[in-house]
C-alpha cells in the first residue's frame, strides 16, 4: 500500500498546506489514538514540539484529535526529539508525539511518532494509522473523553538522563564551548547541560521567536558559529539542529567536524574500552569512503543503509550495533536512547576532549576523507533514472571508479530531485564522473 502521509521521518510539509493541516492533525491523533487504544488501563500520549510558531497550531488539533478518542494528554512543550522518546518510555505513555520539521526552515512543520518502547514506529503502524485516517473516527461519549495537562519539569528530567551518559568522573571545568542551538527546541536544555558539567559555555540560536529556527544558525548553517569559536577563542564548537538530534562539531580553528568523523571518535573510544558491540559502525551511503577504510584499519566493519537515521537504527537494533549515524550528523548511541540525540553525542565529544588533553582539530581528525562530491539534478515529471541513457553513463561511472571509489545516485524523498554523489582518491575524477551523470539526468528530464 503506497503511503499518502507518512514519509521516511514521520509526517513533514509546509504548514497549512497538503498533509500539514490542523485538519490532518486532528486526524492523526484520533487515528494513532485508537491504535494504540490497548488493554483496560488509562491511556495516555506525551507531546513535544520545537519552536515553530506553526507548532502551537498543530499541537492543539492533536490534542483535540487525542482526546476525542480517549487518550490523556501530556504536553512538554519545547524540547528536543530525543526528550519525547525518552519520557514516552520513562513516563510509561502509550504513545509519543514530536512536533518538528527538523532542520527544516520555519514555514514547515512535521509529526514523529514513538512507540511506548521510545522507538519510532514501523512501517506496519505508520500504515495501520493511515488506515485508519481514512475511516470514521471512533469518537468516544462524553464521560471518557481525554483530559489534557502541561508538565514542568520535563527539562529537569531531559537533563539529568543526557548528564547520564558520561562517566561520573567527567567534569568540563576548564572547557570554553559554543553552543549553537538553532533557536530549537534544545535552545534551554542542551547549554544548561553542558555547563551544569562544568564548561563556560557561550550559547547561541537560543533566543527563538516562533519564525527564525535554522535561520543562519545551527547545523545546516555553520558561518555564524565558525565565526563565535574563532572569536571567543573557544575549544570547541557545538552545532545542534531544529530538533536537536543532529550534531556538526566546530574545531578550535573554526572547522567543521563532520558526522562521519564524530562516528570514528567515539567507536574507537569505546573499542578501547570494550564497551562497542556489533563489531562496527552503522551508517548510510552517504558517509565517506574515509570513515570505512578507517574503521577496517582498526579491526571494525561499517555497515552501510539507505539514507535515513530509521533505518540506521533498524540495522543497528538487528546487529546489537550501539554506534551508529549519518554523515549529516545525526548520532544515535543507543546506550544512552532510542533515537539521534545531539546532545548526549556532544557530551561524548567533551568527554573525550577532556580525557585525551589535545586539542579538537587532532582529537576529531580521524581519518583523511576521500574527496566526495554530492550534487543535485532538479527534474519536472517523468523518471530520468529508468532512461537506457541514463543507466549507460552510470554504469560507464561505475566502471571507471571500480576498486577505487564509490557511486550512490537516488531520487530525494521530499522532492523532485536526483542527487549524483561520487567520491573516490581523485578529485578531479570524481567531479568529471558527477557532471556526466548529472548532464545525462538533465538531458532525460
Amino acid at each position: 500500500m503506497a503511503r499518502k502521509f507518512f514519509g521516511t521521518d514521520g509526517i513533514r510539509g509546509r504548514t497549512n498546506e497538503g498533509v500539514m493541516t490542523a485538519e490532518i492533525a486532528m486526524k492523526v491523533g484520533q487515528a494513532a489514538g485508537t491504535h494504540f487504544l490497548r488493554g483496560g488501563h488509562k491511556h495516555r500520549v506525551v507531546i513535544g514540539k520545537d519552536t515553530r510558531l506553526s507548532g502551537y497550531m498543530v499541537e492543539s488539533a492533536l490534542v483535540a484529535g487525542f482526546t476525542s478518542v480517549g487518550m490523556d494528554v501530556t504536553m512538554t512543550g519545547p524540547l528536543p526529539t530525543p526528550a519525547i522518546a525518552l519520557l514516552t518510555r520513562e513516563m510509561r505513555a502509550d504513545l509519543g508525539v514530536m512536533i518538528s520539521a527538523s532542520h527544516n526552515p520555519f514555514e514547515d512543520n512535521g509529526i514523529k511518532l514513538f512507540g511506548p518502547d521510545g522507538y519510532k514506529l514501523s512501517d506496519d503502524a505508520e500504515l495501520a494509522i493511515e488506515t485508519l485516517m481514512g475511516q470514521e473516527p471512533l469518537l468516544v461519549s462524553p464521560e471518557r473523553i481525554g483530559r489534557a495537562r502541561r508538565i514542568d519539569d520535563a527539562s529537569g528530567r531531559y537533563i539529568h538522563a543526557v548528564k547520564q551518559s558520561v562517566a561520573s568522573d567527567i567534569r568540563f571545568d576548564g572547557l570554553k564551548v559554543v553552543v549553537d542551538c538553532a533557536n530549537g527546541a534544545a535552545y534551554k536544555v542542551a547549554p544548561s547541560a553542558i555547563w551544569e558539567l562544568g564548561a563556560e559555555v557561550i550559547a547561541m540560536g537560543v533566543e527563538p521567536n516562533g519564525t527564525n529556527i535554522n535561520r543562519d544558525v545551527g547545523s545546516t548553517s555553520l558561518a555564524a558559529i565558525k565565526a563565535r569559536v574563532l572569536e571567543e577563542g573557544a575549544h570547541i564548537g557545538i552545532a545542534l539542529d531544529g530538533d536537536a538530534d543532529r550534531l556538526i562539531v566546530i574545531d578550535e580553528k573554526g572547522e567543521t567536524v563532520d558526522g562521519d568523523q564524530i562516528m570514528g571518535l567515539i567507536a574507537s573510544r569505546l573499542k578501547d574500552r570494550g564497551d562497542l558491540t556489533g563489531g562496527g559502525v552503522v551508517a548510510t551511503v552517504m558517509s565517506n569512503l574515509g570513515l570505512e577504510r578507517y574503521l577496517e584499519g582498526i579491526g571494525l566493519t561499517l555497515e552501510r543503509t539507505k539514507v535515513g537515521d530509521r533505518y540506521v537504527l533498524e540495522r543497528m537494533r538487528e546487529g546489537g550495533f550501539n554506534v551508529g549515524g549519518e554523515q549529516s550528523g545525526h548520532m544515535i548511541l543507543t546506550d544512552h536512547g532510542t533515537t539521534g540525540d545531539g546532545t548526549v553525542a556532544a557530551l561524548r565529544v567533551l568527554a573525550s576532549l577532556v580525557r585525551s588533553g589535545k586539542p579538537a582539530s587532532e582529537l576529531l581528525h580521524v581519518f583523511d576523507p576521500v574527496p566526495q562530491l554530492l550534487k543535485n539534478v532538479r527534474y519536472s515529471g517523468g523518471k530520468p533514472l529508468e532512461a537506457d541513457s541514463v543507466k549507460s553513463v552510470i554504469a560507464d561511472a561505475e566502471k571507471e571508479l571500480e576498486g577505487k571509489g564509490r557511486l550512490v545516485i537516488r531520487p530525494s524523498g521530499t522532492e523532485p530531485v536526483i542527487r549524483v554523489m561520487a567520491e573516490g582518491d581523485d578529485a578531479a575524477q570524481v567531479e568529471a564522473v558527477v557532471d556526466r551523470i548529472c548532464d545525462a539526468v538533465r538531458d532525460a528530464a
